[in-house]
């Protein structure tokens, strides 16, 4: 009887170590810039680009589900495979200014499996007409 007590105290107890180890697996990436200024950009000279790096500041492997724009005119590019902790990344950000006057703003949303579930970039800047 006593064998079985101990052995149940043991099975349980590293049920809930492997549980705890688990919760304190995460990740999340990390952006040291959220923010891209393009300046004065001129609308005949076309698509300019941008990139924002991150590092996954996390324990576990970071995965970017989707990377959002709020339109058309920009388009994201980022790591489709998983980003171990510690490493880094980058996503690149497409701006086609054509049909644009005067001052922009633009976002995109990045969606991830870390703890902080999504990061908004932002673009900014002013095109100068053709």
């Amino acid at each position: 009887m006593k064998q079985l007590v101990l052995t149940i105290i043991l099975v349980l107890s590293m049920l809930m170590t492997s549980m705890y180890a688990d919760d304190n697996k995460y990740a999340q990436a990390t952006f040291p810039k959220k923010t891209y200024d393009f300046g004065y950009i001129k609308a005949n000279d076309g698509v300019v680009t941008c990139e924002f790096e991150f590092i996954n500041t996390g324990t576990a492997p970071l995965v970017i589900y989707s990377a959002d724009p709020t339109c058309g005119c920009t388009v994201p590019d980022y790591p489709k495979k998983p980003i171990k902790p510690d490493e880094k990344g980058i996503i690149t950000i497409n701006f086609n200014p054509a049909g644009y006057e005067g001052g922009f703003l633009k976002t995109v949303k990045v969606k991830t499996n870390g703890r902080e579930k999504s990061t908004t970039l932002s673009l900014e800047g002013s095109v100068i007409p053709k």
